[in-house]
């Protein structure tokens, strides 16, 4: 048996991908549970850990992947241009600081000279490269991978344990969703 991955930066805990376990098989699964959106499942394997359940030995696995783009908007050489001067400006205020740690002048003249220049050659830029896509994308979008049902599966050798405190779960939430009637006085 591994060890548990160690927190990463600032204690935050690392994901698969960072600890270096993502290669590691979680052996034979059994899934215990599956729900409409993430959070739900997220919830299940909250309650399995608060319930000092190894949850190293669980996975929450979407299943049924699509890929969504939301169109934001039409992307013209203007706005390119703009937001190359956003990009630009950005990179010349951390230039403008590295710059400025080391110069005897002034450094706020140093900071915002350098902020428009970056400013400037980002708007030049962003110009150009999207002149040079020569229209085959004019528009502005965001993308997402979105999963149509999420699978709480863990390994062979605990689902029964899991199965008892999910139940547990679901006796705790149907208690609380209904609602208590005085008793009557006849």
């Amino acid at each position: 048996m591994t060890a548990p991955s160690m927190p990463g930066p600032a204690g935050v805990p690392s994901t698969p991908a960072r600890s270096g376990r993502a290669g590691v098989p979680l052996g034979p699964t059994v899934t215990i549970a599956t729900f409409p959106d993430y959070g739900l499942a997220q919830r299940v394997v909250d309650y399995l850990s608060d319930n000092e359940f190894p949850v190293e030995r669980t996975a929450i696995i979407g299943t049924d992947l699509r890929l969504v783009e939301r169109v934001l908007g039409r992307l013209t050489i203007a706005r390119a241009a703009l937001a190359g001067a956003a990009s630009g400006a950005w990179f010349g205020l951390l230039i403008g600081l590295l710059i400025a740690l080391f110069a005897d002048t002034s450094w706020g003249w140093v900071i915002l000279t350098a902020v428009v220049i970056g400013a400037a050659w980002g708007a030049v830029f962003g110009a150009i490269a999207h002149a040079l896509t020569g229209g085959r994308r004019d528009f502005a979008s965001t993308s997402r991978l979105e999963a149509a049902q999420y699978a709480v599966a863990v390994h062979a050798d605990y689902a029964d344990q899991a199965r008892q405190l999910l139940t547990k779960l679901n006796w705790q939430a149907s208690q609380a969703a209904e609602p208590v009637e005085p008793a009557s006085g006849e």
